[in-house]
């Protein structure tokens, strides 16, 4: 089979100057303070923008979980062995992950997709097959992946997108030694040292942390020259972080509400606003997570995420667990009166 060219989809800035002053009107209008409900209210008025409307629906929701493995894990940059990537996605396929226990409880259809887990997966109901290969090449020691691969990965995390229905999509990973790739993405695509890019991931003690950001400064000055965004995610990324990157940028040129989660998610977001700018519009982002990295890479993207629980997990569970303020927002918007429906005095001239 020929393999296609992933193209970068057309994404349309939300930005309407006269919707956005009808939406804050309506805002302002209701029974309340002005400005009383905080971030709510410019999630709505974000909610209002991505959909064209003054009436927020929110329909289908979708969890993918895009699952990896990773060369760089035989460096010895986890506390869990690499195994533990097939192990937790086959718990995710059995229903028993962190991840099921949300998703059943927000009412999200649950994907799983392989990427490039080092192990073989039978097929299953929720699982799609997309896999690039098993696992990345050690970045420590050469590209993580190869042009084509990359190309490959970007493609099937669009068309993963385009199969699933829906109008919002929450995004999650699962893949041992990911916060690496994530931590030399930050240091390279945000000009973050690497000693603050990287955190203690699954639990590193500090000679562990140690050893992994000596492994890191010896890739990045490897990869010194991967200085373009999809370079750097070719050099130095992983499969499940491209092929988020391409959902990403696909589910914003179908203008679906795109839920990031945490520090692995939001590499792929880093990646995504660096190659087209326009699909930050079309980000909520749910949590900072407890990783070393996440804080600075939310500031690079003036990102104001919804929720501080110190998660780190991943999995996509900061996504869902934000999502009933997402929820929240639309049904303020849509249904909460005004004061001239609801006969209440407006402030005091």
């Amino acid at each position: 089979m020929t393999q296609k060219t992933f193209l970068l989809p057309a994404i349309e800035p939300t930005a309407d100057a006269g919707l956005a002053a009808r939406l804050q009107h309506k805002i302002d209008h209701k029974t309340k303070p002005l400005g009383a409900l905080g971030q709510l209210e410019s999630l709505a008025l974000q909610l209002g923008l991505i959909q064209g409307s003054e009436a927020v629906r929110l329909s289908a929701p979708q969890m993918v979980v895009f699952a990896a493995d990773h060369g760089v894990a035989s460096e010895g940059v986890s506390a869990f062995p690499q195994a533990v990537t097939l192990q937790m996605v086959a718990n995710m396929l059995a229903g028993g992950a962190a991840i099921n226990v949300l998703a059943r409880q927000h009412g999200f259809a649950l994907q799983v997709v392989d990427a490039g887990v080092a192990g073989d997966l039978a097929d299953h109901p929720q699982l799609i097959q997309r896999k690039i290969a098993h696992g990345t090449h050690n970045l420590a020691h050469g590209p993580a992946m190869t042009a084509h691969q990359l190309n490959a990965a970007l493609q099937a995390g669009s068309d993963v997108l385009t199969s699933l229905p829906g109008n919002v999509v929450a995004f999650g990973e699962m893949g041992i030694a990911n916060t690496a790739p994530a931590a030399l993405l930050l240091h390279r695509l945000a000009g973050v040292s690497i000693d603050d890019a990287t955190g203690r991931g699954t639990g590193l003690t500090d000679p562990q942390l140690a050893h992994k950001q000596g492994v890191l400064r010896r890739a990045a000055q490897w990869h010194k020259h991967a200085v373009q965004p999809l370079d750097a995610l070719a050099a130095m990324g992983g499969f499940e972080i491209a092929m988020m990157t391409g959902a990403m940028l696909q589910a914003a040129s179908q203008r679906r509400v795109v839920l990031v989660d945490g520090f692995i998610a939001g590499s792929a977001a880093l990646v995504a606003c660096a190659v087209a700018p326009a699909v930050k519009d079309y980000m909520v982002f749910c949590h900072r997570s407890a990783e070393r990295g996440h804080r600075l890479l939310l500031a690079h993207l003036t990102a104001r995420p919804l929720l501080d629980l110190d998660l780190r997990l991943g999995e996509g569970t900061g996504a869902l667990l934000a999502w009933p303020l997402v929820q929240s927002a639309a049904l303020l918007l849509n249904e909460m009166a005004s004061f001239e429906s609801a006969s209440v005095s407006g402030r005091a001239a």
